[in-house]
């Protein structure tokens, strides 16, 4: 019978708090009793993967999911999955959501007054393969106001999801793009306390995967766990 590791939890500093008065929404949302610890069982450890099987050809480039070209700055964004130990984690689904270059989701409850891309509709999936490697082809999104606070612009970002062996497993972060002016007044950013875990959610500008006159390349990788984990979201 396979040995069943416990969880173990991220650095606190690492990782954003679930309250962050400067991030509104969390005063509404953050626990206010002390958590229930409830002890795994097989089924929130094993059983069917959700949404592995139904990967398409055009899934991971969200520029090619519509009959026309989407509006903007083409960009390629790629890495690897790793463990605490740099081993690599295969197989896993990683699915990405974004707002367009205009910094409008395509999505009902978004009333920014951004014009929608009939071409781009944000979202994409894909699979790591057996290195841990994955990779998207996407529109560089824009910056876009949240009204958390007066003046509020959220800076580019990309939503990542990545699921594990089962629909309990799911992690969720963000990444953002270097140089950008924004992160200083982005409280979901500052809300994680050491700079050196914010720096991990900037992705690093990558010439080798950068192609002539089409797409600049990015490298993000994600941490699963460890000292140096990824920040996910609460």
């Amino acid at each position: 019978m396979a040995k069943v590791l416990p969880y173990r939890r991220h650095d606190a500093n690492s990782q954003s708090s679930s309250l962050y008065e400067p991030y509104r929404a969390t005063v509404l949302r953050a626990p206010r009793k002390p958590l229930i610890v409830l002890p795994h069982t097989l089924s929130e450890i094993t059983g069917p993967v959700y949404g592995h099987s139904d990967i398409r050809e055009t899934d991971n480039d969200l520029t090619r999911q519509h009959h026309g070209e989407p509006v903007g700055e083409r960009i390629i964004v790629s890495g690897r999955v790793l463990d605490d130990n740099d081993r690599p984690v295969p197989h896993t689904l990683i699915e990405i959501w974004q707002a367009n270059a205009g910094g409008r989701y395509c999505h009902d409850r978004d009333s920014h007054p951004a014009p929608l891309d009939p071409n781009f509709s944000g979202a994409g999936r894909t699979l790591t393969d057996e290195n841990g490697r994955y990779h998207f082809v996407t529109i560089k999104p824009g910056a876009y106001p949240w009204r958390n606070h007066d003046n509020a612009w959220r800076p580019a970002h990309i939503h990542f999801s990545l699921f594990g062996q089962a629909f309990a497993t799911r992690l969720i972060t963000q990444m953002y793009f270097p140089g950008d002016p924004l992160f200083a007044y982005d409280p979901i950013f500052q809300s994680i306390r050491d700079e050196k875990a914010r720096q991990s959610l900037i992705a690093n500008f990558d010439l080798a995967t950068t192609k002539p006159e089409w797409a600049l390349g990015y490298q993000f990788n994600i941490i699963l766990r460890g000292r140096g984990a990824t920040p996910f979201e609460e």
